[in-house]
């Protein structure tokens, strides 16, 4: 009797962690959106690539994803509340000061290597070379695809600790760097799913650094998106 009750509870925390993980997966399916558009729908529709995008097509791109993954974003937060009974935007623990110091370290040296890997302060450069409209535009893609891999990472972490506890281990970041490295090796090169793979697991950290808070880590990673 008691290990059937056993049984019987393991199998429900399973089934809730899978329940989790699937909408992990269904943000980075989100994102995965504007591959589409970018490579099969939108070359069909304009007749070139997108390197060869006029500025009002590069604009309408961006607009056409950013409602798509916040359709998505918005899905799947109600998905969480509802279903799952996962509070995402309730406040988290505050957070100290040496915390916010980590982050602030942690954006320092995302500041070094942009500068490194542009020639220059990337908000700076990308500002001068696509001028104010196309950049304003850019910036709300940003902020619109830092919400998409932080419930990537939200999703993944809760996951995982139901599954495995140890809530010190960013199991979000790993689950994200894993997603977001294969596909940008698999699109891109090796070197760059690297890199997506440690950014992803760097970015799991801070939402732990952040207590769970969903808005304080989003300020955070937008952040560091931006720099």
């Amino acid at each position: 009797m008691i290990y059937r009750k056993i049984t019987t509870t393991n199998k429900r925390e399973e089934s809730r962690g899978s329940r989790f993980l699937d909408l992990a997966l269904t943000a980075f399916a989100g994102l995965g959106t504007e591959a589409v558009y970018a490579y099969l729908l939108e070359p069909a529709l304009y007749g070139s690539s997108m390197e060869n995008w006029t500025d009002v097509q590069t604009i309408l791109h961006w607009i056409l994803t950013c409602v798509t993954w916040g359709i998505f974003a918005a899905m799947l937060i109600k998905k969480a509340q509802k279903k799952c009974h996962f509070p995402l935007l309730e406040k988290g623990r505050p957070v100290g000061w040496p915390r916010w110091c980590v982050c602030l370290a942690l954006a320092a040296l995302a500041f070094a290597a942009n500068y490194i890997s542009w020639g220059g302060p990337k908000i700076y450069l990308e500002f001068t070379r696509r001028g104010p409209l196309l950049f304003t535009f850019q910036y709300i893609y940003y902020a619109f695809e830092t919400m998409l891999f932080l419930l990537i990472i939200l999703f993944g972490q809760k996951a995982c600790e139901i599954w495995f506890s140890k809530p010190q281990i960013p199991y979000g970041g790993i689950i994200c760097g894993l997603t977001w490295g294969l596909a940008h090796a698999f699109t891109k090169n090796p070197l760059t799913g690297i890199m997506g793979l440690i950014l992803g697991f760097g970015m799991g950290g801070i939402y732990l650094l952040m207590n769970r808070d969903l808005k304080k880590s989003y300020l955070v990673l937008f952040f560091l998106f931006i720099v």
